[in-house]
């Protein structure tokens, strides 16, 4: 079949076009691993181009390659001016899965656990899928100071392979669940003095929250912060880039132990209400703070002139009573801690005796401090100043011990939970939006 003139320009057309999307292809240095990335940057993997969402490494053996990894890498771009769009390859390889969606809301009134991603007496570490639904949030604890301001993460081998991981957490995610990642524990630090150490931070966790699919993080920073301490300062710098990188869903916990916190009320210095100026200059990211009520003695507070029992329906109420409504530094000394809402409130208590050295609390305490707090029912000698139905719930360490001891504490609080106020009281009271937990 002889050719048209017209049929033979478009085709030179369609080969010149093919040879410019070609060329432009080309001028992008392919991906490598072990390289450092910057958001924006593009590159060339397996005959397409990839743009950089976040700035990150490509550590070597960590299979963070653009079309395993959508959260790091969106499919397109061009490099030095030419086409946008590069020419398909004769057979181009499948797209990769989008990145997880948010299909359910956030549960109302939250229970909150701790995932060993280590073995401890309560047993080895097991895979996220084995986590029972009645957990509303899974933290995974920890994260590794890997130093320079660098942060790290290993999985155990235990927990499944990493992509076994990160297809177990968005199963979660997609029944509404969140799974964070936490930084810190009993012997977990991270180093924050400069601003070269702080960009490193954000950059290295921006990485691993892409890699795995976390919807954020959990600061449970036991060392190295203090009143007036860099750390301080810099880790609220820190965690404000870090969600401008991931975006408006990005969740932060704390799960500071009380002195802390609380213990500003009584003095102002060293550990004494270091969490504080952290509270506060991140009270507009804040998703929920768990302060833990255990393994510190009893808690000073405004509303009696002891220490409330640990354990106590009084301790858990008169913690949260000074979240949401506020009290005064240093006994006044130093100001005054302005209260936060109280659907960024839970209080943390452990989930069995073998779990924590004191501080143990039963089903049923946990029950009463919940309705006093979200509907003054069940209350003991303090009380909120108002009923706060939206009241976030309730965080135990751990998901582990729970598991270890037949699902004592998770069942019947779950439903505990379950029963609390409906969102209409809800809206009527905060101004919240009518879901179900």
């Amino acid at each position: 079949m002889r050719m048209t003139m017209r049929e033979a320009g478009q085709l030179l057309a369609a080969a010149a076009w093919l040879a410019q999307g070609q060329a432009a292809w080309a001028a992008c240095q392919a991906w490598a691993e072990g390289k450092a990335y910057q958001a924006g940057d593009v590159v060339a993997y397996q005959s397409a181009n990839y743009t950089a969402l976040v700035s990150h490494t490509a550590y070597p053996g960590a299979n963070w390659n653009p079309a395993a990894t959508p959260t790091l890498w969106k499919a397109g771009g061009g490099c030095e001016g030419g086409d946008p769009t590069p020419p398909a390859p004769p057979n181009p390889p499948a797209p990769p899965s989008p990145p997880p969606g948010d299909p359910a809301p956030f549960a109302k009134h939250a229970l909150v656990g701790y995932w060993h991603n280590f073995a401890n007496p309560s047993g080895p570490a097991f895979p996220l899928s084995q986590v029972s639904d009645d957990w509303d949030v899974i933290v995974v604890a920890f994260a590794d100071d890997a130093g320079n301001g660098n942060v790290s993460f290993a999985l155990d081998p235990a927990a499944g392979s990493a992509a076994q991981f990160i297809q177990d957490i968005r199963a979660k995610q997609a029944k509404g669940k969140r799974v964070v990642l936490s930084l810190g524990g009993q012997n977990g630090s991270v180093t924050l003095n400069s601003a070269a150490q702080t960009q490193n931070f954000v950059n290295s966790l921006a990485a691993i929250i892409g890699q795995y699919g976390f919807d954020g993080i959990d600061l449970d920073l036991e060392s190295g912060v203090s009143v007036g301490a860099p750390v301080v300062s810099n880790l609220v710098t820190a965690v404000k880039q870090l969600k401008a990188k991931i975006g408006p869903r990005f969740y932060l916990s704390m799960a500071p132990e009380h002195p802390y916190v609380q213990g500003g009320y009584v003095a102002y210095g060293g550990n004494w209400g270091a969490y504080l100026p952290i509270i506060d200059g991140l009270r507009d990211e804040l998703s929920v703070i768990h302060v833990q009520y255990y393994n510190n003695g009893g808690l000073y507070s405004p509303y009696s002139t002891g220490a409330l029992a640990e354990g106590s329906v009084d301790m858990l109420v008169g913690g949260s009573k000074m979240l949401i409504e506020g009290f005064a530094i240093g006994n006044g000394a130093s100001g005054s801690f302005k209260g936060l809402r109280p659907d960024q409130v839970a209080f943390g208590v452990p989930s069995g005796r073998s779990s924590a050295n004191s501080g143990f609390v039963t089903p049923d305490t946990v029950a009463k401090a919940l309705t006093c707090l979200t509907a003054l029912q069940g209350c003991g000698a303090v009380k909120p100043a108002q009923a706060y139905p939206s009241f976030r719930g309730a965080m135990t360490w751990s998901i582990n011990w729970d598991r270890r001891d037949g699902y004592a504490f998770s069942q019947p609080v779950a439903a505990s939970l379950r029963q609390l106020p409906a969102a209409a009281s809800v809206k009527k009271a905060a101004g919240g939006t009518r879901a179900a937990r």
